[in-house]
């Protein structure tokens, strides 16, 4: 009996650790299958009358809850998070808009971020740091280059959010490096599509949807890698340097 007890106990926490990521990969299938026709501009579009009047007649209340949909919508990987961010600049303008967007979505990066390293990411970093081969190193190199990598994770355009927001959990990255560089790096990324959010109503006149490639045009992008490169540069110094001393 006290064996069989002894046995049983390791294995609940572990479980309980893998609880949260389990939760949220579950209801990012059934979200991407079930939500992904509503969660549109053309939801916002048909809806947007009742939106305004709400936001005029309970601006805290719409505010809270748009930072609550947003965050949901990242926390779990949701389809429309493009949608949540043009919508932010609809309804709040262009500076409170960009304040909720990046509020949210850093929130709900964080909480995924958490829930990975609580259950698969402090198991996989585990196995990384015992073991000999090209992880280890790829770890190690990152771990003197985090706060670089993860700024440059969220300000190349072509880096999906979501692996932005696993992927440093799975490898051990330091929590508030994470937090930091999420907050400070979607701000550009938030700015413009807040902008495009601010117009959505011109275009809905139009008959029209709004254009999200506006951030490949060379006067959005060309900033961007500029910021990008920028975050580069210490991985590339000490990578000169390191040179120079062999």
């Amino acid at each position: 009996m006290d064996h069989s007890t002894g046995e049983s106990k390791p294995a609940k926490p572990s479980l309980a650790r893998h609880l949260p990521l389990a939760i949220i990969l579950i209801v990012a299938v059934v979200g991407f299958v079930t939500l992904r026709d509503y969660l549109t501009f053309d939801t916002l579009r048909d809806n947007r009358e009742a939106l305004l009047a709400y936001r005029d007649a309970n601006i805290t209340l719409m505010a809270l809850a748009f930072i609550a949909v947003y965050f949901v919508i990242v926390a779990f990987s949701l389809p429309g998070a493009a949608v949540a961010s043009v919508t932010g600049g609809f309804l709040f303008g262009l500076v409170l808009g960009t304040g909720f967007n990046v509020v949210a979505a850093s929130l709900g990066a964080c909480a995924i971020f958490l829930a990975a390293r609580a259950g698969l990411g402090q198991t996989l970093a585990a196995k990384i740091e015992t073991s000999d081969g090209t992880l280890k190193r790829l770890k190690e190199g990152l771990n003197e280059n985090e706060i670089s990598v993860l700024f440059l994770m969220r300000l190349v355009p072509a880096v999906p959010f979501f692996v932005a927001n696993l992927l440093p959990a799975l490898v051990g990255v330091r929590f508030f490096n994470f937090a930091f560089t999420t907050v400070l790096g979607i701000i550009p990324g938030a700015i413009v599509f807040t902008w495009i959010g601010v117009g959505l109503g011109e275009v809905f006149d139009r008959g029209d949807s709004p254009d999200l490639s506006l951030l490949w045009e060379p006067q959005i992008i060309g900033p961007i890698l500029g910021l990008s490169a920028l975050a580069a540069l210490p991985m590339i110094l000490k990578a000169v340097r390191g040179k120079k001393e062999i």
